[in-house]
Order: C-alpha cells, then structure tokens, then sequence
C-alpha cells in the first residue's frame, strides 16, 4: 500500500506542477473569467484544490481548529500555486516517511459540516489524490471553454512513462 500511495503522491505533484505551470501562463482574464462550472473560474478551482490539500493536511495531522487557508485570503493566482505546490511537495515527503502502520491507522475527524467520521489514513489519501484528479479535470475543460491550446497533459499512465 505504501508504494502506492507513494506513487499517487509522487504523480499528484507531477501533475499539480504542470496544470500550475499552464495557470501561471495564461493571462489574467483568462484566470479569473467566470465560466460555468463546479468552481466559477480557474482561480477559484486553484484555490478550491490548494484548500483541500491543506484542510485534508491539518486533519491527518490532528489540528484541533481545521481553517481553509484561503480564508481571509487576497493574495495572487501566484501565491496560490505555490501554496498548493508546497502542500503537494509535503504530502509526497510525509508519506514517503510514514510507515505501513502509520498508515492503516484510523483517525477521526470532522467534515465541513462538523459530522465526526473515523478512517483509516490511507482511505482518506486515496480521496484526496482522487479529489485532486477529478478537479484536474475541470481545469482542462475550463481551459477549453477559454480556448486555450497549450493544455497539459497530466495522465497518470504519462507520469509512469516518464519514469
């Protein structure tokens, strides 16, 4: 299971890396356009995966007072992606330390909506990889949307390519 995981962390910044590298490139008006969509523009989508990354973080770390960063936040479409990268650079090192036991052990927590679950770690990184993948997505297709032709591809199967 750890090397798994390993890997989907390993790919998640991989692909985290190449979407905000297309984000950064774009101009201004193409980022904060809204466009009809689970998240209404490209930065709201960007701040959207760098909130989950870091509410899922402060959760597995047991954080008694869990706050989306964004949060009070003015800042950039820069500072966004390099907040999310950071995080994703994190998740990568943490598990790649953690052990087996570490884990498959079950921690409790509340969700947005202050319902108390308790799950094993390796379940909830299973989701967040996936969460991160599907919102991927949505950026492609606001890209798309914006007609923006330098789109990345972040395939998982490419990213074991490359390896």
């Amino acid at each position: 299971m750890k090397k798994i995981l390993t890997h989907y962390a390993s790919y998640n910044l991989w692909a985290n890396q190449r979407i905000t590298d297309a984000i950064l490139n774009l101009p201004d008006d193409h980022i904060y356009r809204e466009i009809a969509s689970s998240f209404s523009s490209i930065y709201k989508t960007a701040i959207h995966l760098w909130n989950t990354e870091s509410i899922w973080w402060q959760r597995i770390k047991l954080s008694e007072s869990v706050k989306a960063p964004s949060e009070g936040f003015n800042g950039t479409v820069m500072d966004v992606c390099i907040n999310w990268l950071k995080l994703s650079a994190q998740w990568e090192k943490w598990i790649e330390k953690a052990t087996e036991a570490t884990l498959l052990d079950e921690f409790s927590y509340r969700n947005i909506s202050h319902i108390p679950f308790r799950q094993p770690v390796y379940e909830v990184l299973h989701h967040l990889f996936n969460h991160q993948t599907y919102h991927r997505g949505q950026l492609v297709t606001l890209f798309r949307q914006l007609d923006i032709k330098q789109i990345p591809a972040t395939d998982l199967i490419l990213f074991y390519r490359k390896k």
